[in-house]
């Protein structure tokens, strides 16, 4: 995670990087509206009721003022890495873009009529150089989410909600400035999303490798059903002319599919307080409701935490991932989970995820215990301490690694006895062969027996 400490003089490369994406962003633009307007026949994507939206001149003002925030936020960034970071989303939110207006050209199908005075005036500038193609995904939005996320970073309190006021308004303009139909919209946000994503500022880059583990034949077999459910979505939104909202999903489902195929529980962005990027949130979010829907109907007759054993003076439970109010029973807590978000309310809080299904590794239990001994090594209170370990279920992922915290504490314990304790006040436990081979391999590892 990286830290955001002020480095002087940083606004100089920001001019510099503004010297650059500037030209960038208007000839490469510029050239997506010279091949559009040269084409015979373009497209366009119109819902009956956008007939409806009014046409208010005000807001070509808030949609004028995005070049503005544009240009300042490359010179207002703290530090270089959070100026590296910044720039390559922008770079990479004009690549996906253009990319989009070329491959799949659309035009803004409505005639806007002439407008006089101040505001026409800015409608005439605009109109010198733009024209009604470079439509989805609106490259005004997916700007729109890059800075809206950059500018609520560098105010505080209430300055927040500023922000988000003037970045709906920029949102509202391009529809009210009828330059874009709704459809631009959603693709906009999703595309932002994206690249904020794909270069995060406080978690590990997409295509980091995850050092604590190995691909494994049953990540493989996940990832592709995901990818067919991808591409399941896609198939059906295709035949039934519903592409729009079926996109989504796709989307992430596709996602989903690369962390399965590349082993990679980073890719859901869960940050070390417990929280996922607000890119993740966005881009997984018909995931993690699924992801949440299952995780509450498989644990529905058995909702209760477990108390496992008493270790020195912290009493261990196994749990589902908890809401709340369960929270509130707990001192500290251990996540497992990569896939959902929690907000640990400053609980003591530590984390080794992990992808669902997935057996752990050896030494991801290895990882796993020496946290966990974190917090039980660090307790100096006089009453014992609630530690609650969890996973979406609390059915394999936390039980394995409760599993190697008794093998750890209990040396003469067989992988067996472990499990015998854990079933004992929780018979709804699953720990399937392969995962049981592991803690085997642990224990070995404990004995110095296995590398």
């Amino acid at each position: 995670m990286q830290t955001f400490e002020k480095q002087a003089g940083t606004w100089k490369l920001g001019l510099l990087c503004l010297a650059v994406l500037a030209p960038f962003f208007f000839l490469s633009y510029g050239f997506a509206n010279h091949y559009a307007d040269s084409l015979t026949s373009v497209k366009f994507i119109v819902f009956d009721w956008e007939k409806y939206i009014p046409l208010w001149p005000w807001t070509i003002v808030p949609y004028w003022s995005i070049d503005l925030f544009y240009g300042l936020s490359l010179l207002l960034c703290w530090n270089k890495f959070e100026l590296k970071q910044h720039s390559l989303r922008l770079f990479s939110a004009q690549i996906i873009s253009i990319s989009c207006f070329l491959l799949f050209p659309l035009r803004f199908s409505f005639e806007r009529p002439e407008l006089s005075g101040f505001f026409g005036l800015w409608f005439d500038v605009l109109m010198g150089f733009d024209k009604p193609f470079n439509q989805a995904p609106s490259l005004h939005i997916v700007l729109l989410v890059i800075l809206w996320d950059f500018y609520r970073r560098h105010v505080q309190g209430t300055q927040k909600y500023l922000v988000d006021i003037w970045a709906f308004l920029i949102g509202l303009s391009v529809l009210t400035t009828w330059q874009h139909h709704f459809i631009d919209i959603p693709t906009g946000l999703l595309v932002g999303a994206l690249c904020l994503w794909l270069f995060p500022l406080h978690t590990a880059a997409p295509w980091t490798k995850n050092l604590q583990s190995s691909l494994t034949l049953k990540h493989f077999k996940l990832g592709i059903l995901y990818f067919i459910a991808a591409l399941f979505f896609v198939a059906v939104s295709y035949a039934k002319g519903v592409w729009l909202w079926l996109l989504y999903p796709a989307v992430s489902m596709l996602l989903v599919a690369l962390a399965y195929l590349f082993n990679r529980p980073h890719l859901f962005q869960k940050q070390s307080n417990g929280q996922m990027t607000i890119a993740a949130k966005i881009l997984f979010a018909p995931y993690l409701l699924f992801a949440w829907i299952n995780s509450r109907v498989w644990t529905k007759k058995n909702p209760e935490d477990s108390k496992i054993v008493k270790l020195g003076k912290s009493y261990v439970y196994l749990g589902r991932i908890p809401n709340q109010a369960t929270i509130q029973q707990y001192d500290a807590l251990f996540d497992c989970c990569a896939e959902l978000p929690i907000d640990h309310q400053s609980k003591i809080y530590q984390q080794n995820l992990s992808l669902d299904l997935i057996p752990l590794q050896a030494n991801q239990l290895y990882q796993s215990v020496q946290r966990l001994e974190d917090i039980l090594q660090s307790y100096q209170g006089s009453e014992a301490q609630n530690v609650l370990i969890f996973c979406a279920l609390g059915y394999s992922r936390s039980s394995a690694v409760v599993a190697a915290l008794l093998l750890k504490h209990h040396p003469e314990y067989s992988v067996e006895d472990c499990l015998r304790i854990i079933r004992h006040s929780r018979p709804w436990v699953v720990l399937k062969d392969a995962q049981i081979q592991q803690l085997n391999v642990y224990r070995l590892k404990l004995k110095g027996l296995a590398p």
